[in-house]
C-alpha cells in the first residue's frame, strides 16, 4: 500500500528524491517549490525551479507560494490529507500548522551529520572546515532549525580536493535512496527516531550552525593556513566561487579558484609542505613558489588545480598556464 506524499523542494539537489519517491509507487498529490525566478539579461524571463521542471515532466500538480503567511495556503496544504510531507532543500520556512498537517508529520532530508552543521550551507561548511566525512540524514521536522530527531543516516568520506558541487551530487543520490527507505519503514510502522542530544552524546558531534555564505567571504585570504585556504576554495566551488587576483599582462585580474589541495595532501609534492629556502614558510603569503601555481599561505602552501578567469571557462590550472604563465615569485591577491 503506497503512501500519500507531498514533496517540497527547489534546486537540482532535490530532484532525484522526488523521482525516486514516484518510482517507488507512492502517490504525490502536490509538489511545492519556490516560484519561478527572473532570468535573462533584462530579467524578463521566468525560469522554473529544477523541481518544478521534474514535477511537470512526471505529470504532478505544482504549487509555488511565496510563503505560508496566508491561512488559505495552510488550508490548501491541509486539504491534501497527506500521510507525510518530504522536504529536501525547499528554502521556505514552514509554520507549525503545516508541520502538523500530514498524518505522520514532515520528513526532511538534510546534508550533514547532525547535530553538526545545522542550517543553510551544511555541505559547503563541512568542506570548508576540513571535515573528513559528512552524510545524509532523514529527520522529523520541528519548529527549531534542523533540530528534529533523526531516523536514518548514510555517511560518506570527503576526499582532499573534493568540491561542494561534487559532494552535493553524491549526497543528492544518497538522499533519494535514504528517503525511499524511510518511507518504506514508515509504511511498515518500523521507522524509529533518535533525539539529536542522544546522537551528540554517542558520537561527540556538537551542534554547530552552517551559516549562509556571504559574498565578503569569497575573497581568498592567503594569510590563513593551507588547509583553511583549500577548504574554503573547495567548499565554495562551483558557487559562489572563491577568488583572488592574478597579474596578466601587467594588469591585475580577478580569477576564481575552483579546486585546490594543501600540499600536505599532494603525494607528488612532499617537499613543498616542509621548510626550505623556496618553501611556503620562507615566502610572503600569496606568493607562487613554482611555475605550477603552488601558493604560499600563512602556514604551508596550496596547489591551485582548477581556475576560471572573468572572461573564460573553468579550466585546469596547467591549461591556463600554457597560455599565460605565472612564474615563481608572482604575488596573488594584490589590488
Amino acid at each position: 500500500m503506497a503512501l500519500s506524499v507531498v514533496f517540497m523542494g527547489t534546486p537540482e539537489f532535490s530532484v532525484p528524491t522526488l523521482a525516486a519517491i514516484v518510482a517507488a509507487g507512492h502517490r504525490v498529490p502536490a509538489v511545492y517549490t519556490q516560484p519561478p525566478r527572473k532570468a535573462g539579461r533584462r530579467g524578463l524571463q521566468l525560469t522554473p525551479s529544477p523541481v518544478q521542471v521534474e514535477a511537470e515532466k512526471l505529470g504532478l500538480a505544482v504549487r509555488s507560494p511565496l510563503n505560508f503567511r496566508d491561512p488559505a495556503e495552510i488550508d490548501a496544504f491541509t486539504a491534501l490529507e497527506a500521510d507525510v510531507a518530504v522536504v529536501v532543500a525547499y528554502g521556505l520556512l514552514l509554520p507549525q500548522a503545516l508541520l502538523d498537517a500530514p498524518r505522520f508529520g514532515c520528513l526532511n532530508g538534510h546534508g550533514s551529520l547532525l547535530p553538526r552543521w545545522r542550517g543553510a550551507a551544511p555541505i559547503q561548511r563541512a568542506i570548508e572546515a576540513g571535515d573528513a566525512a559528512t552524510g545524509m540524514m532523514v529527520m522529523r521536522m520541528e519548529a527549531g532549525l534542523d533540530t528534529g530527531p533523526v531516523a536514518l543516516t548514510a555517511e560518506t568520506p570527503i576526499a582532499p580536493g573534493e568540491t561542494a558541487g561534487e559532494l552535493q551530487a553524491r549526497l543528492s543520490a544518497m538522499s533519494a535512496e535514504l528517503m525511499v527507505e524511510a518511507l518504506a519503514k514508515l509504511e511498515a510502522g518500523t521507522l524509529a527516531f533518535e533525539d539529536q542530544a542522544a546522537i551528540a552524546a554517542r558520537t561527540g558531534r556538537e551542534p554547530i550552525y552552517a551559516r549562509k555564505i556571504d559574498k565578503a567571504e569569497t575573497r581568498i585570504d592567503w594569510t590563513a593556513d593551507a588547509k583553511a585556504v583549500a577548504g574554503r576554495i573547495n567548499g565554495f566551488s562551483p558557487m559562489p566561487g572563491a577568488w583572488t587576483t592574478m597579474p596578466f599582462g601587467g594588469k591585475s585580474e580577478r580569477v576564481k579558484v575552483l579546486r585546490a589541495v594543501a600540499t600536505d595532501d599532494l603525494a607528488d609534492s612532499p617537499g613543498l609542505s616542509g621548510k626550505s629556502d623556496s618553501g611556503p614558510d620562507a615566502a610572503r603569503p600569496g606568493t607562487t613558489l613554482d611555475d605550477a601555481l603552488t601558493v604560499a599561505c600563512g602556514a604551508g602552501a596550496v596547489r591551485l588545480l582548477e581556475v576560471q578567469r572573468a572572461s573564460g571557462r573553468r579550466v585546469a590550472a596547467d591549461e591556463l598556464l600554457r597560455g599565460t604563465p605565472v612564474p615563481a615569485g608572482t604575488l596573488l591577491g594584490g589590488e
